[in-house]
């Protein structure tokens, strides 16, 4: 904790004086253009890896980059995507897995959950993605978990799309859906192009879905 309490003194005295202004407009208000959707993964740093400044992104964060599909009985990723989509009107919504995922390797390798039941539960939602894996093979299990957590992706944009209020958005040609995958080590971002169902290079044309 030491090392948390020294970086918050360091922003109090350093950083929050440079950006007084904007932490000044943002106590008032906020009105963040996209919800980002990725990993609890401590690697993974919205903020970081798309050089925003706070107030920019309105960020979920849970293990697999899971959007549950819209139910009877919504839970906080259900509320916090109404919100931000029926409220803040986002105008973009980016899903982002990454390299390396535990949640997705649990997935693939068919790992024992049974001593984290709640995780297990919560993988579940990723089963479509998990069923397409298992029918293809791969040369090893890196491979596999690395195609894991691309399908995953796709399976997440093809749950959001039940939420009343993104269907509505979608609808209203209001909003775009993104899928994004981060590789850690290289430091690059794949984006699916909605037309292949393939994940390329990001460039400085946006993929929409």
């Amino acid at each position: 904790m030491q090392k948390i309490i020294e970086g918050f003194l360091k922003f109090q005295t350093e950083v929050f004086p440079q950006h007084s202004e904007l932490f000044k407009q943002l106590a008032q208000q906020q009105s963040p253009k996209v919800l980002f959707v990725t990993c609890s993964d401590s690697r993974v740093v919205p903020e970081l890896l798309t050089q925003q400044d706070p107030g920019d992104l309105f960020v979920i964060r849970n293990a697999g980059n899971i959007v549950p599909s819209y139910g009877p009985e919504p839970g906080g990723v259900s509320a916090t995507v109404e919100y931000a989509v029926a409220v803040l009107k986002v105008t973009d919504i980016v899903i982002c897995g990454h390299s390396n995922c535990g949640a997705m390797a649990a997935i693939s390798n068919c790992q024992c959950l049974d001593h984290l039941p709640a995780v297990g539960h919560w993988l579940r939602y990723a089963d479509s993605a998990k069923a397409i894996i298992e029918a293809r093979e791969f040369a090893n299990p890196k491979e596999k978990a690395d195609a894991m957590v691309r399908e995953n992706v796709i399976a997440q944009l093809a749950n959001i799309r039940t939420h009343p209020a993104v269907a509505l958005a979608l609808s209203q040609g209001r909003l775009k859906l993104h899928g994004w995958v981060y590789d850690i080590e290289n430091g690059h971002v794949d984006v699916l192009d909605p037309a292949t169902q393939r994940f390329n290079p990001l460039t400085a044309d946006p993929q929409e879905g």
